[in-house]
């Protein structure tokens, strides 16, 4: 699919967001579940697992994923995985849990601040650029991501500063000419 034109936020280190079709994947890292008081406990996860790469059966890639889930039993607050792209969940530590994103189009968002300003631009983006963006957010399935942040190698976790994509599902309207 095309990119649509890319927007600059510079007050917050954000752009987007530019639509990106991809195929259905894995991620299988460390599930845990957070709400409100206990969300800065994040990057305590992230130091965990960083632990696991380049060990993980499986792994495709370098790139690493932030997912987040809609709790598994129903409770406040999200469910966050740190992971990796895996082919299978064979011979996956038994700690890890593996969730799986369908094929999808998404919005995808760039943020270009340190991470510790990764939730001012999540709010920029449900808050104001999305609902002005005019797409409609697609409906996870069950024990899939309502959304994830994608960590290449532009993001540097040792100065927690690079480029961290936000990938959101949604729909596209179908074209009625």
């Amino acid at each position: 699919m095309s990119q649509t034109k890319l927007q600059t936020w510079p007050q917050r280190s954000l752009e987007g967001p530019r639509i990106e079709k991809r195929g259905s994947f894995r991620i299988a890292g460390l599930r845990r579940h957070y709400t409100d008081d206990r969300i800065s406990n994040i990057p305590g996860q992230w130091q965990q697992f960083v632990a696991y790469l380049g060990k993980i059966p499986g792994q495709i890639g370098h790139t690493t994923y932030g997912a987040c889930l809609s709790p598994a039993n129903g409770a406040a607050g999200i469910d966050y995985l740190t992971g990796v792209e895996v082919s299978s969940a064979a011979g996956l530590p038994a700690e890890f849990s593996v969730v799986t994103a369908p094929a999808q189009d998404y919005a995808v968002f760039v943020h270009r601040g340190h991470a510790s300003q990764l939730r001012d631009s999540l709010d920029a983006i449900w808050q104001e650029q999305l609902p002005e963006s005019g797409f409609q957010v697609s409906a996870a399935p069950a024990d899939s991501p309502v959304f994830f942040e994608c960590y290449s190698e532009r993001f540097d976790p040792r100065t927690g500063t690079g480029d961290v994509e936000i990938w959101i599902p949604i729909k596209l309207r179908e074209n009625t000419n």
